[in-house]
């Protein structure tokens, strides 16, 4: 009913705003006419306000239009894109207050001049078809969006976690046990059953399950004692900060609106902080910092302590480090390597304080091999025991500018899949600050390389670890070049 109503007043204020300056008619003049203040009729074209049907009439009569016609839902042409926009289920599913958006400011902006917002919106809707883009699509790079606004931090999540703690003490014994979370799960009411995932052939990959009617989780059997912990950790989450609408699977399956997507991500937020708290994790990571030389078993000592796989760890970190020590320019990456190392996916990606190498380019294009995120993958593929892990770090600087990162990559056989391997990526642009505070930056013995974006586009030209020519490239340079011609002649 709410969403109606909001549709009501907005759908109903355009159409007095269109007709009112079609018909040249100042707001001294309407207020002349039906003896409303200018404030009131304000409230009204922008949606805030719907008048009772005394006043609607006097509207009728001052815009010299049937009183039917301005209650009617049907709006002209050049108002339908916003119309539209206003009934989506996009528009509707959409956190905007969470963005700091007021949702009858964004339609007044919109409908300032819906012409070209009706272009725009058709454009939109073009590219969409043409790269077969989904609705999903654009949740989940709003959910990026909505991250990044946020410095990937929530201190409500953290205070949530930390008023759970008080109400099970035994949660501060940490690593967890899958027993102590399971016996919390069915406090709270919600059975789990280690069976009937990993059996099922069609289901073999999927982590988790939620029967929502018999309140059962389903975790995968074949999983390890940390992933199992996360999910029963978000699952407590999903209870204890009561968010209804959710996918039932893990990964997630489906159709699901912006809602669901953004309750996924709160309860994944949740059972992180639960399992790596604050207070104790900000001290780990600064008696790690404080280390003069990069030492990567004592990095993945962070790992075990906490019983969490490489991704829960630097996911973590992309909360902590912005927070609690000023590192606000960094990324996350997860890469999927196949075919032996031939072909790698980069299947998510989080950039705070910017878009930064590499990041998905969509272009079916060749990742620079000299990134350290590609290289820990080879490496697992190179060798024949295949390794439980490997961690690398570099400090990359872009070929084409003075930047440059420092990058910690973990990669590992894909637990899914023993011919995939994934490797997770945390990076943050070097500044001076950073090698002070962090002292282990400094170390002469991490690795240094200069990289590139693609292959396509890269003129380092004795690039031993070149998948593709520089097809890319060749084609700015003679385009350039026939601009230069051109304009000698002109």
């Amino acid at each position: 009913m709410g969403n109606e109503i909001f549709e009501l007043k907005h759908i109903f204020g355009l159409k007095i705003k269109e007709i009112r300056q079609e018909k040249q008619i100042t707001y001294q003049e309407l207020k002349d006419r039906t003896g409303m203040s200018i404030s009131y009729l304000s409230e009204i074209e922008n949606g805030k306000k719907y008048p009772k049907a005394d006043k609607i009439m006097l509207l009728s009569d001052a815009l010299e239009v049937p009183y039917d016609e301005l209650v009617s839902l049907k709006v002209p042409r050049k108002l339908q894109p916003i119309i539209g926009l206003i009934q989506s289920d996009f528009f509707k599913a959409f956190p905007l207050m969470d963005f700091g958006l007021n949702p009858q400011k964004l339609v007044e902006i919109v409908s300032q001049d819906p012409e070209k917002i009706n272009a725009f919106i058709n454009t939109i809707l073009q590219i969409s078809r043409n790269f077969e883009l989904k609705q999903e699509q654009f949740y989940y790079a709003a959910l990026r969006s909505y991250q990044e606004l946020q410095n990937n931090y929530f201190s409500e999540l953290e205070l949530s976690v930390h008023n759970l703690n008080l109400e099970f003490p035994e949660l501060s014994d940490i690593p967890f046990t899958e027993k102590t979370l399971t016996e919390i799960l069915l406090q709270i009411g919600v059975r789990v059953s280690f069976e009937g995932l990993a059996e099922e052939e069609l289901l073999k990959d999927v982590r988790s399950l939620y029967k929502s009617k018999e309140r059962l989780l389903l975790i995968n059997n074949g999983l390890n004692s940390g992933q199992k912990n996360f999910l029963l950790a978000r699952e407590i989450a999903f209870q204890w900060l009561k968010l209804k609408k959710r996918p039932a699977s893990t990964p997630p399956i489906g159709q699901f609106d912006f809602e669901a997507l953004l309750n996924n991500h709160k309860a994944s937020y949740f059972a992180a902080a639960l399992m790596m708290p604050e207070a104790r994790f900000v001290k780990d990571v600064k008696g790690f910092t404080s280390l003069k030389e990069w030492n990567a078993e004592k990095f993945m000592a962070l790992s075990s302590s906490y019983d969490v796989t490489p991704e829960m760890l630097l996911q973590r970190l992309t909360n902590i480090l912005p927070a609690h020590f000023g590192v606000k320019n960094l990324f996350f990456l997860r890469f999927l390597g196949e075919d032996d190392g031939k072909k790698f996916t980069l299947t998510k990606e989080l950039h705070l304080s910017g878009q930064h190498n590499p990041h998905g380019n969509g272009l079916s294009e060749h990742y620079c091999r000299r990134w350290i995120s590609l290289e820990s993958v080879n490496q697992i593929f190179r060798d024949e025991d295949k390794p439980e892990y490997v961690v690398q770090t570099q400090i990359s600087k872009y070929h084409d500018n003075n930047n440059s990162d420092m990058c910690i990559s973990i990669a590992f056989p894909n637990i899914s899949n023993n011919s995939e391997v994934v490797s997770v990526n945390l990076g943050f642009l070097m500044t001076e600050e950073h090698k002070k505070q962090l002292p282990f930056l400094n170390d002469k013995q991490i690795n240094r390389r200069e990289v590139n974006k693609t292959c396509e586009r890269c003129d380092i030209m004795n690039c031993r670890e070149r998948a593709a020519s520089p097809k890319v490239y060749y084609q700015h340079q003679k385009q350039q070049q026939l601009e230069k011609a051109i304009s000698k002649m002109s």
